[in-house]
C-alpha cells in the first residue's frame, strides 16, 4: 500500500497576467508552483493574524479610552 499522502492538493485559476508573473518568478528563482503559493498563503495568513490583533488592540484602547472618561464624568 502507498504511503498516505499529507498534503491535499488544489486547483486554482489566475488571470493571464498574473500567471505570467509567476511564471518568472518560478524561473528566476528555481522554485515551482507550488512553494510559491504556500510562501504567498503563509505570508497572507501571518499579515491577516497581524492585522486581525491590531484591530482588537484598537477596539481595547477606544473601550479604556472610554472607561476613563466615564469615570471622569462622574467626579
Amino acid at each position: 500500500m502507498p504511503p498516505r499522502r499529507i498534503s491535499r492538493t488544489i486547483t486554482f485559476s489566475l488571470p493571464p497576467e498574473m500567471f505570467e508573473q509567476v511564471q518568472r518568478v518560478k524561473e528566476e528563482e528555481g522554485r515551482d508552483m507550488s512553494e510559491l503559493v504556500r510562501e504567498a498563503l503563509r505570508l497572507y495568513m501571518e499579515d491577516r493574524e497581524l492585522r486581525r490583533e491590531q484591530r482588537l488592540e484598537r477596539l481595547r484602547s477606544r473601550r479604556g479610552g472610554q472607561d476613563e472618561s466615564e469615570e471622569g464624568d462622574r467626579e
